[in-house]
């Protein structure tokens, strides 16, 4: 049989990203929980942890994290049907991985409703929408929006719809940089703006342009701070149409080629014995995204 205290010391050492805010979180001592991390070691026979900065889970640690992941689920859907269980029940934590261009624009919208009328506290984290995937593989969260389609082992994957990406840049950058046209030569000489060392948006806009090879770009793991940049016409960049609605309208940010977009499909992920949270949460996401997002193009 499992002991679960030693569970929760490994999941709150993964998700904390340490054994000092693991021991906080705990309310241990950080020898404490590095004893039940060797405790637990012991009983498998083999290492949980790669001991690295942060602490990463070994493979048996990623299966022994997904475990966790699904019995707190359905711990929760046993108190709701256990008279008496959930009197003192504290708010559920909901640990989810989400792409920086959601977390801006829909998502918030999409589950104030369900966190309010559910009890469930948020405990989001931000990855690329192409690498996402790996906290749930990982087994550090419940659920993952993000562009990969195929699930990891033991969940599901639900086609959301698709954010649709434009070319965006402002007038005055525009007219330093573009003064005798927008041209797939003349993007790759301007200087871009790039979410971080994932992001292949403008790599993968300027290679349907034909564009291949290096291009200057600024670094900038902000969405909000991505579109402050391209207002401020320090470089040209993909940013979501949700986001930037008013920019447009007002021409402070302007759509260098209009006849040509990116759709980046989204899924949500989920495990598939998450229970009836889980479950409840994925329909409310499939409701809200039909009404935000668009179907891929070409589709």
């Amino acid at each position: 049989m499992f002991d679960y205290k030693l569970l929760a010391a490994l999941a709150a050492v993964v998700e904390q990203a340490g054994f000092e805010r693991a021991a906080q979180v705990l309310g241990l001592s950080q020898s404490a929980v590095s004893q039940r991390i060797k405790l637990l070691e012991a009983r498998v026979g083999q290492p949980v942890l790669v001991r690295a900065l942060p602490p990463a889970p070994t493979e048996i640690g990623r299966r022994l994290l997904n475990h966790v992941q699904q019995v707190r689920l359905l711990e929760r859907d046993l108190q709701g049907q256990v008279p008496g269980l959930d009197e003192q029940s504290a708010p559920e934590r909901l640990r989810i991985a989400i792409n920086a261009d959601s977390l801006a624009t829909w998502w918030a919208a999409a589950t104030t409703e369900f966190c309010a009328s559910q009890r469930v506290l948020m405990d989001l984290v931000v990855e690329d929408q192409d690498v996402g995937l790996k906290r749930m593989r990982a087994g550090e969260v419940a659920g993952c929006v993000c562009a990969a389609e195929r699930p990891v082992a033991g969940a599901r994957s639900l086609a959301l719809g698709a954010m649709r990406y434009r070319a965006l840049a402002s007038p005055a950058f525009i007219a330093r940089h573009f003064s005798s046209g927008v041209s797939p030569a003349a993007l790759a000489r301007a200087p871009a703006i790039v979410y971080g060392p994932d992001d292949q948006l403008q790599h993968r806009y300027l290679a349907e342009l034909g564009v291949s090879g290096a291009f200057a770009y600024h670094l900038c793991p902000s969405s909000e701070g991505f579109v402050r940049m391209a207002e401020a016409g320090l470089g040209w960049g993909l940013v979501p149409q949700l986001q930037v609605r008013e920019e447009l309208a007002s021409g402070r940010l302007v759509d260098l080629l209009p006849e040509r977009c990116i759709d980046v499909p989204l899924y949500w992920h989920h495990w598939r014995n998450g229970g009836e949270l889980l479950a409840g949460l994925t329909q409310q996401l499939q409701r809200a995204a039909a009404t935000v997002l668009v179907t891929p193009a070409g589709r």
